[in-house]
């Protein structure tokens, strides 16, 4: 019987829903999408009113729901992908105790030191798949457990974002383990919450989200919602997953031998495939689960897009998109002879260092702005091939599948990481990879397809690396090793 899923993308940047059928196919028509921003703080805060980005998701299905209406066809099943690392408190009433802090928020990364201190590093990373740092909840725990004890001790709950929605539409606070593991303080092999980690944060498993027994485990609207939204009364919302899980699903990299890439406001190369995890995982990476039989580990970077767009802005370049791709596109591989280092937004892969900074070097009276957003886009092309190597450490990729609106908009881009990494690539027009994903995952937990494994990937444009352009791209990241070796040892 056909029927339809109603799936929504809770992003930092935006939240978008859709209604897909049962083969996985998006109703355009009934395509929604919010911008949004997080609010940035003076002091490293990016952060959003817990009120108010529950309303946003609440509006995207209103409208949905309304650009269906004449639609034909039950909505059987909700399924959702969400912005991982999130953090908001909650006390006994279910009331925020505490503004939602994004991964991009640092005003923890000042006990990141503290924890390296208390704890080995490795050990932690190794069985968590998180190293320290400000995006993680073992720092923001702290932070907030020091610097706010009040609000700490009045917090009864702290949840991921869609952690707290599922609370508010079912009246239940759980999790699946594809969000619990991308908080930091999660057991991967175990799945379950670390229990070194709680008791040195004073915390109970009873003061975080319920991980649920098994991933097709599904919820109910409560009769609020119920009576809001007459057409979602009988349909099972299945918990939410990451949202890089279900980019990798989407994009059809299911296995060791496909990386995914993504450049959205962040970036994101990631391989994901059934199994456990590496017996041992790779200081510059992180490894989190897709559920309970599939791992996904890989490398963020917290400039991508956001920085195209910030160079965009200030260098006054925003009317002129097509005459910067097309001049970056004439000019030889750094040949401007800058040195950027992309940190602007900090540093997480692949050494998350907390102290981090953007900056350039090389600039003389004849540096004009292609120049230096050729020298960033390269360079955030380098970050990459730092993942791309730890990658290599334990899983051998021969094919890399690139998504995201940055890389969409600038193919210029495309091709410059494909010549850095020395490896082709393609870019599929698979425009909603994480919406396809959490559809894909939600059909086979319902039993309607059989394995997500077997989806065929999406075809698209191909990139394929030149080999002198490589050889250029090799000297200047060894410039750019130097410059970042300077950059952190202050």
């Amino acid at each position: 019987m056909k029927f339809l899923i109603l799936v929504l993308d809770i992003g930092t940047s935006s939240v978008r829903a859709a209604l897909y059928d049962s083969s996985a196919n998006v109703l355009p028509a009934t395509m929604v999408k919010h911008e949004r921003q997080l609010t940035a703080t003076d002091d490293g805060g990016a952060e959003i009113d817990a009120a108010e980005a529950l309303a946003q998701v609440e509006a995207a299905i209103d409208d949905v729901l309304k650009k269906s209406a004449k639609i034909k066809g039950e909505i059987r099943y909700v399924a959702a992908s969400s912005f991982w690392h999130s953090l908001v408190g909650i006390d006994k009433r279910g009331k925020p105790t505490t503004k939602i802090f994004g991964w991009a928020d640092t005003r923890s990364r000042k006990y990141v030191a503290d924890l390296r201190g208390e704890f080995d590093e490795t050990t932690i990373h190794n069985r968590t798949g998180a190293r320290f740092h400000s995006s993680f909840w073992t720092a923001k725990l702290l932070w907030l457990k020091n610097d706010f004890p009040k609000v700490y001790a009045r917090t009864e709950r702290w949840l991921s974002f869609s952690d707290y929605a599922g609370l508010k539409f079912f009246g239940e606070a759980a999790t699946g383990v594809s969000m619990a593991s991308a908080t930091g303080i999660f057991d991967i092999r175990r799945n379950d919450w670390d229990a070194e980690l709680l008791e040195f944060l004073k915390i109970k498993k009873e003061n975080l989200p319920t991980v649920i027994a098994e991933d097709a485990r599904t919820f109910r609207l409560n009769k609020k919602y119920q009576d809001r939204w007459a057409r979602l009364k009988n349909a099972e919302w299945f918990a939410a997953i990451g949202d890089g899980a279900a980019n990798n699903v989407g994009a059809g990299c299911l296995e060791k031998k496909k990386a995914a890439l993504m450049i959205g406001t962040s970036g994101a190369m990631r391989v994901a495939y059934s199994g456990e995890p590496p017996a041992v995982i790779p200081s510059g990476l992180w490894c989190y689960r897709i559920d309970r039989t599939r791992i996904i580990i890989g490398g963020a970077l917290s400039d991508g897009g956001g920085l195209y767009y910030w160079l965009k802005d200030n260098l006054r370049l925003k009317e002129n998109d097509d005459q910067t791709e097309s001049e970056i596109a004439r000019r030889e591989p750094d040949a401007h002879g800058l040195t950027f280092l992309p940190f602007l937004a900090g540093e997480r892969s692949t050494g998350y260092h907390e102290s981090a900074h953007g900056a350039v070097t090389g600039l003389h009276s004849s540096t004009d702005t292609i120049d230096i957003v050729q020298a960033a886009l390269e360079a955030v092309a380098y970050r990459f091939a730092e993942i791309y190597e730890q990658l290599n450490d334990v899983v051998k990729t021969r094919e890399i599948i690139a998504s995201g609106g940055a890389l969409r908009e600038s193919p210029v881009w495309t091709q410059i990481i494909s010549d850095v990494l020395g490896q082709n690539m393609s870019l599929p027009d698979t425009r909603e990879a994480s919406s396809r994903g959490a559809v894909l995952l939600a059909l086979e937990m319902i039993g309607k397809i059989e394995s997500i494994e077997k989806q065929e990937t999406p075809k698209g444009r191909e990139f394929k690396f030149d080999k002198k352009r490589n050889s250029v791209y090799k000297m200047a990241r060894e410039r750019h090793k130097t410059f970042y070796e300077l950059l952190i040892s202050k």
